[in-house]
Parts: structure tokens; C-alpha cells; sequence
């Protein structure tokens, strides 16, 4: 893992976008991205235990851009597994979602499997990614699970982060590795301590009322936390699920390997009948006003607006029309790796100087004064070049006086 960790521009570029929602439900607080057309089921994403709802940003930026709805939601502070299904079903009331696909990694995988269990007229279909069925053996190796919810933050932590394999990896596989890394550092010890309960907590997963072919287990085939022997117990269980398997990936395949991911889920979400509604989505212009040509038009309903929470708050101001097309390909980390023609002409003064911006700097939050920029080059040029300047009238007026002297 590098040292230092810098956020990918298309996180950045995530977050200036997509607004982030939370809301308090009963005791517990939820936090989760919530984007794409409404009147489409959604797809929602149950992060493992060093997840949080922002490891599936590549997931939302692409498949929303596609016609689909995406949600991604942090676990909550739950203690056992019944407490968990009931939390959810609040959640899902809350936010008026009825009928829902499952996307789950890891333990997130696992108490997707458990609310289907549970709650089957809910779920539609499920998507499981280096998931299991039990959780005696991770009991078994966490001998000190009982204080666990006494345990200092950064023993949890550190737990947590040696469940990640180290060492070299190839660079798409790092920078997953380095993301999560950066994630699990917001989490808290209650975050950390709740999340380990559920996974020692004695509980197994029972038969399912779904059918095996509304079901796709997708894993990776390098390596992974989850042990193969888990994962085996799995594709036996569902012996007629859909099977996608990746070459490599590691632990984080959504983050390392973006674009298989989503055309598996994309795969999958056709198959299982949830349509894709491109045509609501709406293209903002250059202007910045979302797609409305005008003040009146903002008031008018639409389907792809975000259902009005009044217990809800959200992190980021931006409303939930749908952000400018990126290029297919997610694996950019940089915003300055974006196309020439993506640029803006800045120009400065009347001396016809300009400058180009990529488009994803020009936000409010970015946006520089052409004064200021003029008055921070004239500062360069003085500092750089004035003791060039004066250094050099030294020399000259000290060679005229030795020359004068001579005479």
C-alpha cells in the first residue's frame, strides 16, 4: 500500500456530482448514494466490512449513465443479524423502494442473502461477489470476539486491514487496495466494532424462495480474503446461478476491474427483466442549470427527480440530474488525463492570452478570477525575475566604475 493516498479524479469528479443522503431512521443513521431514473427498479450495494457506500462510485457513475438505478448504502450500526433484516426494511420503506435487486461483496453478500431469506417478496434478484453462507469459521478465528465492541478503534482497524493482502500487486489492484485503505480511516470504532459482530455472529444461511437462475455469483480468481472452501460452499448451494468469473481483481473487483464488473451487472439486470430507461436522462448544458431552460421549468415534476426527504440531508448540493457523460472507460485517475477537447478557453486582459481547463475544473468550487490568476503571474514574474535584474545592474554599474577608475 503507497504511503500517501491521493483521491482519483473520478472520485472527485463523483463527488461533485452525486449528492451524498443521510437520514435518521429510528436509532440508526443511513448514509448512501441514491442515483438514476426512479421509475427503474434498483440495483442496491451491500459493501463488505471495509466498505462503504462510496467503493461502488465506478458501479453508479456508469450503469446510471445506462438507464439504471443505483443505490449504494453503508451498513449501519447493527448488532446482530435480525437487527440488521428490520433496519433494512425501514430503510427501504423510507425511501420508498419496494422491490429491489441485491448487489453484494463479501459480508455484504452475505446479509443480502439473509434480508432474501427473510423478506422474499422484496427481492427480486441477488448478485454475489467473494461472499459465504456461514460465519463459524471467521468465529472460530477471532477468538476475542465477545469485547469486541470494547475493543480501541485502532486495534478494529488494524483487524480489519490485516485481512487485506499486502505486498505487490499490479497498479489497477493497488489503487483499489489503497482506496478501501482510505475508507476504512473514516470509519469509527462503533462503525468497525458493528460490522465485526456481524461477521462472528453465529448465523448461517438458510434455503432461499428465489430461484437459482435469478441469482449470479461473480468472483475473482486470484486471490481473495474469503477462503475458496467459503466460496465452493456457495456455488454449491445455488447450483443453477449464473457464474462470472474474473481473471484477477483481487479482494476489490469492482474497483480494480470497473468495466467487467458493470457489464456483468448490466448482463445480469437485463436477464432478470429491469429495463433501462436512457431516455430520462438528461444532459446538462453548458449553461450549468441542469437541463432546465428556464426558472419555470425547475418546477415541474419529473420521475428522475429525487423523491423530496424532509428527514433526509445531504452532503453534496447538487440535485440528482444526471452529471456530463464521461468516456466509456473508468479506469481514468486523473482529471488531467482528459480529452484536449474537453477544455474551456479562459482569456485574460486585451492581451489575447488563454488558457485551457479541463471541463471538470470549471465547477464553482474550482473556478479561479482571471484578476487573481493575472495578479499571481505578475508575482512569479517579479520574484523570479527581478533579482535576475538587479543582479545584473550590479555587474554593470561595478564594471563601469572599475573601467572609470582605469581611465
Amino acid at each position: 500500500m503507497k504511503g500517501v493516498f491521493s483521491a482519483p479524479g473520478d472520485y472527485i469528479y463523483f463527488k461533485s456530482q452525486v449528492p451524498l443522503h443521510k437520514i435518521p431512521i429510528g436509532t440508526k443513521q443511513w448514509r448512501y448514494y441514491d442515483f438514476g431514473p426512479k421509475v427503474v427498479p434498483p440495483l442496491i450495494c451491500l459493501p463488505g466490512t471495509a466498505g462503504t457506500a462510496d467503493v461502488y462510485y465506478k458501479q453508479i457513475m456508469s450503469l446510471s449513465m445506462k438507464g439504471y438505478r443505483i443505490i449504494s448504502v453503508d451498513i449501519p450500526r447493527v448488532w446482530n443479524h435480525q437487527e440488521w433484516i428490520q433496519a433494512f426494511e425501514k430503510f427501504l420503506d423510507a425511501i420508498d423502494v419496494h422491490h429491489i435487486h441485491l448487489y453484494g461483496t463479501s459480508l455484504g453478500g452475505f446479509l443480502a442473502q439473509l434480508f432474501a431469506q427473510h423478506r422474499p417478496r422484496r427481492v427480486r434478484s441477488l448478485i454475489l461477489s467473494n461472499s459465504f453462507l456461514d460465519t463459524r469459521s471467521f468465529s472460530a478465528a477471532m477468538p476475542w470476539a465477545p469485547i469486541v465492541s470494547w475493543t480501541p478503534s485502532f486495534l478494529l482497524k488494524r483487524y480489519v486491514l490485516t485481512g487485506i493482502r499486502d505486498g505487490p500487486h499490479e497498479p489497477f489492484i493497488a489503487d483499489s487496495v489503497d482506496f478501501v485503505v482510505s475508507q476504512v480511516e473514516t470509519l469509527s470504532r462503533e462503525d468497525l466494532a458493528s460490522r465485526l459482530t456481524l461477521t462472528v455472529d453465529a448465523a448461517s444461511v438458510g434455503s432461499l424462495l428465489l430461484s437459482d437462475s435469478l441469482i449470479t455469483i461473480m468472483d475473482t480468481n486470484d486471490y481473495c480474503a474469503i477462503p475458496q472452501q467459503l466460496k465452493d460452499q456457495l456455488s454449491e448451494r445455488y447450483p443453477e446461478a449464473r457464474r462470472a468469473y474474473l481473471k484477477s481483481g483481487g479482494d476489490f473487483p469492482f474497483l480494480s476491474r470497473p468495466d467487467e464488473v458493470n457489464l456483468h451487472l448490466q448482463l445480469h439486470l437485463r436477464r432478470v427483466g429491469v429495463e433501462a430507461r436512457p431516455d430520462l436522462i438528461r444532459s446538462v448544458p453548458k449553461e450549468g442549470n441542469g437541463g432546465s431552460p428556464s426558472k419555470k421549468n425547475d418546477k415541474r415534476e419529473d420521475p428522475d427527480d429525487p423523491p423530496k426527504d424532509d428527514n433526509g440531508s445531504s452532503e453534496n448540493p447538487t440535485t440528482q440530474s444526471q452529471f456530463p457523460p464521461l468516456p466509456e472507460t473508468s479506469e481514468s485517475h486523473s482529471l488531467d488525463d482528459q480529452p484536449l477537447q474537453n477544455a474551456k478557453i479562459w482569456n485574460f486582459g486585451n492581451e489575447g492570452k488563454i488558457i485551457l481547463l479541463p471541463c471538470g475544473l470549471l465547477n464553482t468550487q474550482h473556478a479561479v478570477p482571471a484578476q487573481i490568476l493575472q495578479q499571481l503571474t505578475w508575482e512569479i514574474v517579479a520574484l523570479h525575475l527581478l533579482p535576475l535584474y538587479v543582479g545584473s545592474l550590479y555587474t554593470i554599474l561595478n564594471h563601469s566604475w572599475k573601467f572609470r577608475q582605469a581611465l
